[in-house]
């Protein structure tokens, strides 16, 4: 993922971060921005290139532009494979890719060898 999808990105993720922790009554709407963009920030400090992350922006020759998003991470020494997010774009949605998205994502684990 290059560093201007990944800013786009890193703003879609703080908006529903937020948004799911106020639906859950964790934070109050008030506190949610600063709160999710710090923890993801947290997590991702070094943006798209942060070590031991792996974010993917998806996309297919036959169309125009990215058809989604992956991003995982190796959890429990490298046995296992953590998936962050998996998105498909709605205008792509119903196509196969989602399956796909996982396919590398099942890829991904086995390069880093994770059994799960």
């Amino acid at each position: 993922m290059d560093e201007t999808t990944f800013r786009k990105y890193r703003e879609h993720l703080v908006h529903d971060y937020a948004a799911d922790k106020v639906r859950a009554g964790i934070w109050s709407a008030d506190e949610a921005g600063d709160r999710s963009a710090k923890e993801m920030d947290g997590l991702l400090p070094e943006g798209a290139l942060t070590r031991g992350h792996y974010l993917y922006s998806v996309r297919d020759e036959s169309v125009s532009g990215e058809v989604g998003i992956l991003w995982v991470s190796p959890r429990d020494a490298g046995r296992s494979l953590w998936i962050y997010d998996v998105i498909v774009h709605e205008r792509f949605r119903r196509r196969g890719y989602a399956s796909r998205i996982l396919e590398l994502a099942e890829e991904k684990a086995r390069e880093l060898g994770a059994g799960k």
